[in-house]
């Protein structure tokens, strides 16, 4: 299609989608025979024509110059477009003349196309030899965005490179990590899928299940192999970076296995690929999300575009009625009476007189201009970039050294326009040529009358710094599941906080296990990758989500072990007491005056202190808590185990005296008794002040026992006053357990020697059991060992020295008689 003007711009476009070649050559080739009519790719070719003829019409761009254009059709094939890109830069083949430069203007200002990304990377680099603009409208390849391989190359449409991202901000909108990639196997696809795993390895933000490549003929046991995968795959979410031929050879394999419940993302390739909306695909391809080149509306195209009529005066040339007739055959399914030409028995004739108004076709549907709009931006694009060109003044342009560029053509560089078109939108490029990013994010409704509804439900556009800005409305979206909400396409479920990923051996990194973080390490936020520890005095809580503070383990009086303890300290205290109350009462018979009544109130004073003293050992140690523990429970049991002593040996002193000769008694009088009991306190008294002054107890948080817990214990402080205090008590023990057991034969009313011997063997087995038991007991129960043994050695002492006697005072007073304990005679009943 060609139209004459001052500034010729050149087009390529896919008009057909087939073509024929000769495959054995006696002679010069034919031309290729196109076939398979595209009412798209004309309404494209179409747009572009109108935006010429728009921009003559204008008389505030471009005037005094008038616009042509030269249209191609590239039949989806790479040599008939490179042929025709040859056309446009080189000519058509006239004659050369001995007087003409070869160094002369191409025949073309600047070249709008192509449409697919694999025949735009030829073309261009063949045009940029010449010097030639070239402005795609829907060629998507990030590898043009290289301006060392294509100095010449621009489009209005976004790169794949954003598409990529766009589909990545989508993928990341609603979690969706775990994906299937397909693509066609050419540059469009495979350059995709590089960009794709790119910027998702530099992101992180999922895996991939499978990468596909999707034949371009027929191959149905191929695509029986790769639909038996999406089939199997834990993947609900497939990407599809391919041209809707493709799609159309998948989606038969798909229906056949009847793959259902998955949700398709469609690059801007197949978006709006209305071939797709059958009845047969929809119960598969519903809901569908897509990528979509941004939206436009031209004003007056719908009335350029009706027209159109094989005998218009306005085309200019055979070429063009020939391209209309096609056109008017394929809208009308007529053929024209033609030389040469038979038309069939069921065929009918087309008139040209028929009415394309009254006809209901994809062709006059404007609703949905998206090529089209680029198409329209492209040529516009170039018309700026001429006008600047003319406005530039010397000295102030916007080229190298401010110079303006020569008025006989436009070189590569000198597309650099900015300017905004009657829907509102800017257009111009950047240093790589391309436009800038924006897209709309599309949405397939599968309506209940059947029909298919193409929704705009969001866009994504490009920031500064490549932050994608993505603004969705989840609202309008169509879901094709039950349950109406966006799937969940994850190789595993999340891992909650308190757990840690760890991936699984030979699968990509979004497959892994929730491993519960360890004692003592916490992770607080899903999916982490490792537990951190907690600080020294923290600890995991059960959860394992955050860190708590160490629970403070020590004897508490609120616990059950310390309720007990307690409650048998005081009941100790409290026996002791009563025993003390019936001795005061009966301080005049003979069983309490007996063997120095005095020692024996002594006794029960310090067994009470001894009971009382093991109250310091329950509740949280302080330090004089830990200073005088261990002090008052020596001092107490020592007054105690020297009251007994005295008592013993008093008693053995009697019975000596009682032999002729014997004079030991008066060594044992009742100073001398008071002198030794205070003695041998005092030097228990020297050690424990000796050892508080030296190496006092102290309290202590022992983290080594538990981990979870700090042991709140009384570090002793020295080893050797602890055991030297200790030791006295044991020394002071079996001595007067050695002389009770040589007074155990003396006469029974009068001795307590078996008594005192039954007391000091229950109070050495204590002590003895004691010190390895406490040794080996971590933490509180050290403490509860301690206080059970002084506890233990307390109720022996006072049960085997006082029992008996309470029992004669309470239940036997006819033997708390002078008579009775001398043995004299035993009162009848």
């Amino acid at each position: 299609m060609h139209k004459f003007g001052d500034v010729i711009l050149g087009g390529i476009f896919e008009i057909n989608f087939f073509s024929a070649f000769s495959e054995h050559f006696t002679s010069e080739p034919n031309d290729p025979i196109c076939y398979g009519f595209d009412l798209v790719g004309f309404r494209q070719a179409q747009t572009m024509a109108f935006a010429v003829d728009e921009i003559n019409r204008n008389s505030k761009l471009l005037p005094n110059i008038s616009l042509g254009y030269s249209l191609y059709d590239s039949c989806g094939k790479l040599s008939i477009s490179f042929r025709a890109a040859l056309s446009m830069t080189s000519g058509r083949g006239e004659p050369f003349q001995l007087n003409q430069s070869c160094y002369r203007n191409p025949p073309v200002l600047g070249i709008v196309g192509d449409s697919s990304s694999t025949r735009t990377i030829a073309v261009s680099s063949m045009v940029s030899l010449y010097r030639v603009p070239m402005v795609s409208y829907f060629a998507t390849c990030s590898c043009l965005s290289d301006r060392s391989r294509f100095p010449s190359f621009f489009r209005t449409i976004p790169s794949d490179a954003f598409q990529v991202r766009a589909m990545l901000q989508i993928l990341r909108r609603f979690n969706w990590t775990w994906f299937g990639l397909l693509i066609s196997d050419e540059d469009y696809g495979r350059h995709a899928a590089r960009s794709f795993q790119a910027d998702l390895a530099e992101s992180g933000g999922g895996c991939l299940a499978y990468l596909e490549v999707l034949p371009w003929v027929n191959d149905v046991a191929e695509l029986r192999r790769i639909v038996s995968i999406m089939k199997k795959s834990t993947s609900r979410v497939v990407i599809v970076f391919a041209h809707q031929s493709n799609m159309l050879n998948l989606m038969e394999e798909v229906v056949k296995q009847n793959v259902t419940g998955l949700q398709w993302m469609a690059s801007e390739a197949w978006t709006a690929a209305k071939v797709l909306h059958t009845p047969s695909y929809m119960p598969f391809l519903a809901g569908t999300l897509g990528i979509a080149i941004r939206r436009g509306e031209i004003t007056g195209l719908r009335e350029f575009l009706l027209r159109i009529r094989p005998d218009n005066d306005t085309l200019s040339s055979q070429d063009n009625n020939n391209l209309v007739k096609l056109f008017w055959e394929h809208i009308f399914q007529c053929k024209f009476d033609s030389p040469g030409i038979e038309v069939g028995e069921n065929e009918r004739l087309c008139t040209g007189n028929e009415v394309l108004r009254n006809i209901e076709t994809e062709f006059l549907d404007l609703s949905n201009l998206r090529p089209e709009y680029n198409v329209y931006k492209a040529v516009y694009a170039l018309a700026h970039a001429l006008q600047d060109m003319m406005q530039c003044v010397p000295g102030s342009g916007p080229f190298k050294g401010q110079s303006c560029a020569s008025l006989q053509g436009l070189e590569p560089w000198q597309v650099k326009v900015n300017f905004s078109t009657e829907f509102g939108d800017q257009v111009s490029f950047d240093e790589n040529g391309d436009a800038l990013p924006i897209y709309d994010v599309m949405n397939w409704r599968w309506l209940p009358d059947g029909r298919t509804e193409v929704k705009n439900v969001g866009e994504v556009k490009e920031l500064a710094s490549k932050i994608v800005d993505l603004i969705l409305d989840e609202d309008k979206i169509f879901w094709n599941f039950e349950s109406k909400k966006p799937p969940r396409s994850l190789c595993s479920e999340i891992c909650p906080p308190g757990t840690r990923m760890a991936r699984k051996k030979g699968e990509p990194v979004c497959c892994f296990d929730c491993i519960p973080c360890s004692e003592g390490k916490v992770s607080n936020e899903t999916d982490s990758t490792e537990c951190t520890n907690c600080p020294k005095d923290f600890w995991s809580n059960l959860r394992k989500d955050h860190c708590v503070p160490k629970r403070m383990e020590f004897i508490s009086y609120v616990e059950p072990l310390g309720i007990s303890l307690t409650t048998a300290s005081l009941f100790g205290a409290l026996l002791c007491t009563i025993v003390l109350g019936i001795f005061t009462h009966h301080r005049t018979t003979p069983v309490v005056r007996a063997n120095n009544s005095e020692l024996s109130f002594l006794i029960l004073l310090s067994l009470k202190l001894c009971f009382l003293c093991s109250l310091l050992f329950i509740g949280q140690p302080r330090l004089w808590t830990c200073q005088l523990r261990h002090a008052a429970f020596g001092i107490s049991f020592v007054l105690c185990v020297s009251c007994i002593l005295v008592k013993t040996m008093v008693v053995l002193a009697v019975f000596k005296a009682s032999k002729p000769g014997g004079g030991s008694l008066k060594w044992f009088g009742a100073m001398q008794q008071r002198v030794t009991v205070v003695f041998l306190t005092l030097i228990q008294a020297a050690i424990c002040t000796t050892w508080l002054v030296s190496s006092s107890p102290t309290p202590h948080d022992n983290t080594e026992y538990y981990n979870d817990r700090i042991v709140v214990e009384c570090v002793v402080g020295s080893t050797v006053g602890f055991g030297v205090l200790l030791g006295y008590i044991g020394l002071l023990a079996i001595l007067s357990f050695l002389l009770a057991f040589l007074a155990r034969n003396l006469p029974d009313n009068f001795n307590e020697a078996k008594y005192v011997t039954f007391s000091m063997l229950v109070f050495c087995a204590v002590w003895t059991a004691f010190i390895p038991a406490y040794i080996n007991s971590p933490g509180k129960y050290a403490d509860a060992v301690e206080v059970f043994a002084i506890l233990a050695s307390s109720f022996g002492l006072l049960l085997a020295l006082f029992g008996p006697k309470c029992y004669i005072i309470l239940f036997k007073p006819e033997k708390n008689t002078k008579k009775a304990l001398l043995g004299r005679g035993t009162p009848k009943s």
